[in-house]
């Protein structure tokens, strides 16, 4: 779970977990990461922090958000 004790921000934190599971092969290119409510409910925090957590994977070019969708592993280069 996610530590609201720990300094870094919730975001960061969950950002950090699906970075290292897509880093890791827990998901490869193309799959479907699990949508914002359900990272909310997941870890228990609140859409805003799921999404703001997918969008620093999207800056790093690790998701791809697909509009109506969700958001997919992107091809690694």
């Amino acid at each position: 779970m996610l530590s609201k004790n720990n300094p870094e921000p919730l975001y960061y934190q969950l950002s950090t977990r699906l970075r290292q599971a897509i880093e890791n092969g827990e998901w490869t290119t193309g799959d479907q990461l699990p949508s914002e409510r359900a990272l909310a409910l997941t870890y228990g925090i609140s859409r805003d922090t799921a999404r703001r957590a997918l969008q620093c994977l999207v800056e790093e070019g690790l998701v791809q958000p697909w509009q109506g969708a969700g958001s997919f592993v992107a091809s690694q280069k």
